[in-house]
């Protein structure tokens, strides 16, 4: 079963490499096979490099993509992330 949904960034930084280790961190709790996306460019939600490799800024839609077992969780946390992190992160 594959689980989908879009969120805007927060943070006006976007995701550089604090938050990015933070979104790493929480794809990596998951067993899910987990991809996030911004425009045509998509990416291993699991790997650094490949999620700073978006440059996804601030005010940037990106679409978040699981499939696996705790899709949906994966979903949900990794949504609320970007959501609600903030410029001190």
């Amino acid at each position: 079963m594959s689980v989908k949904a879009e969120v805007v960034i927060k943070n006006h930084s976007g995701l550089h490499a604090r938050p990015a280790a933070l979104f790493i961190q929480t794809a990596n709790k998951f067993k899910a096979d987990i991809v996030v996306s911004s425009g045509v460019k998509q990416v291993n939600a699991k790997s650094i490099i490949s999620v700073l490799s978006l440059g996804a800024r601030g005010g940037t839609q990106v679409t978040i993509e699981a499939e696996g077992p705790d899709a949906e969780q994966a979903v949900k946390d990794l949504v609320f992330l970007l959501a609600t992190i903030d410029e001190g992160e």
